[in-house]
Order: C-alpha cells, then structure tokens, then sequence
C-alpha cells in the first residue's frame, strides 16, 4: 500500500512541477496562510505573559506538534474528504473497479505537493519551542511519539468523516468540522477551555492525546483537570482504537454505496 500510494503521489507531484511558477506560487501562499494562526498566538503574547497558565514558549510547542500532525496528514491524506463530490460526479466507480485500494487512491487524488510549505512553518515553530524551552533530555522521546500519534488520529479523523459522507452526500462541511475544526481546537493549551469540552476532547474524541496529554508529560506540568498520570502515555493507544473505528466506518460506507451506473 505504502509503495502504490507513493507512486500515485509521484504522479500528481511530477504534474504540479511541469508549472513550477505555479507550484512556487502555491508553496509560498500555504506558507503565508499558515503563518496567520501563528500570529495570531504571537499577537497574544504581546498583551499577556501567559495563555491558560502556560508561557508563549509552551504553546508554541503545543502548537508545533500539533500542527505538524495536521499538516502532514493534510498534505498526504485530506483529499478523502472529496468523497461526497466523487459520489455525486460517479467517479468513484471508477475507484472501486481498479486493483488498487479504493482508500489509497482518493487519498492521493488530485494530491497537493505544495501543502508541504504549511509543514515547515509548523516545524519551525516546533523547533524555536524547543530551541528556548529547557526541556528535559529524558522526556524528549514522547515528541515524535505524539506526532505519530497525532498523524494517525488526523487520519482517522478524515477517514471516519469521509465514511460519513456516504450517508451525508450533500454536506461535506461535516468533514472539515471534524478535521479542522479539530486542528484549530488542538493549537491551544486545553486548560482555556471549559471542563466540559475537554472531558469531551478527552473521552469521546480523543484529540487530548495529540498534543495536550502528552505534551503536558514532554514540558513536565500537571494537568490542571487532574487527570491520572498514566493518561499521559496513552496517545497511541487512542490513536490505534481511533484507527479500528474509522477502518471500520470506511468499510459500512463501501458497503453502503450504490453505483450511479456511470
């Protein structure tokens, strides 16, 4: 899969480099689009020392590993939620009648190489965090822990979003309230939120474990929630059963489909 899904990729990104002023063009506005949700934390840092008890370093580092999770996953996996216009165009028979994962190829359709530049910014916002922050050495391995994490959660995410719109063919919004909409959430510390939407975010849809409970172990702080310590460790955990439940979703949704016939 890994191999097929490489070689669909390489396909869309030799096309998008036969217009390299176009793909430059694209590359450098991801950038700066991106860029606006890192001022905006800058720009509150500029009028207060700290956010939900935590200083602009930390959140940065909050907002580093986070967004590099999402952002891979956008660049690699978010033309899953075109499901719904593949269903109304009925090219989606298409995808089901060759040897290839359905999945694999929707994924990499019409794939967007330039969407790396969003990648980069968020990783140079990780890397100034831990540049400033005095990180302990020993804790430094949950950092692309939680990045996995993070990208398999994204994933799922989009996956369980694209399954619904086999039954919601007309509302593909669904599918950004659960993915971006999640990313947004995910950027800030959890303790601005209410008790209530954290417990949801913790509970019933686990993004606490993308950045928020393990990143409270990788800077060493307590969970002003009280959460158990244990918590900390279970991003991959949450993420595998995330996972489970989305592969499940996506195969009621092929089992759901009927072709137009086109």
């Amino acid at each position: 899969m890994v191999r097929t899904y490489l070689l669909l990729a390489w396909t869309w990104t030799r096309a998008a480099a036969a217009y390299p002023a176009s793909f430059a063009l694209l590359l450098a506005l991801g950038c700066a689009t991106a860029a606006l949700d890192l001022a905006a934390i800058l720009i509150i840092f500029a009028n207060t020392t700290s956010l939900g008890g935590f200083t602009r370093e930390e959140v940065l580092f909050l907002y580093g590993t986070a967004g590099i999770a999402f952002t891979l996953t956008d660049l690699l996996f978010s033309n899953l939620d075109r499901v719904s216009a593949h269903i109304r165009d009925g090219t989606l028979d298409t995808f089901l009648i060759r040897p290839v994962n359905a999945w694999i190829q929707i994924a990499t359709d019409r794939f967007v190489p330039a969407r790396i530049g969003r990648v980069l910014q968020a990783a140079a916002a990780l890397g100034y965090a831990l540049a400033a922050l005095d990180l302990d050495p020993r804790r430094l391995w949950m950092v692309p822990v939680m990045i996995l994490s993070g990208v398999v959660i994204f994933t799922s995410l989009w996956t369980l979003a694209a399954a619904l719109q086999f039954a919601l063919v007309d509302a593909p919004e669904v599918s950004s309230a659960f993915t971006y909409g999640s990313a947004q959430l995910a950027q800030y510390p959890f303790s601005v939120y209410g008790r209530e939407l954290v417990r949801g975010v913790t509970y019933v849809l686990p993004l606490a474990f993308i950045n928020w409970q393990p990143g409270l172990y990788a800077l060493g702080r307590d969970d002003p929630f009280g959460t158990p310590g244990f918590m900390r460790f279970l991003g991959p955990v949450a993420a595998l059963v995330l996972a489970l439940l989305a592969a499940l979703a996506w195969r009621q949704g092929l089992r759901r489909y009927r072709s137009t016939g086109s």
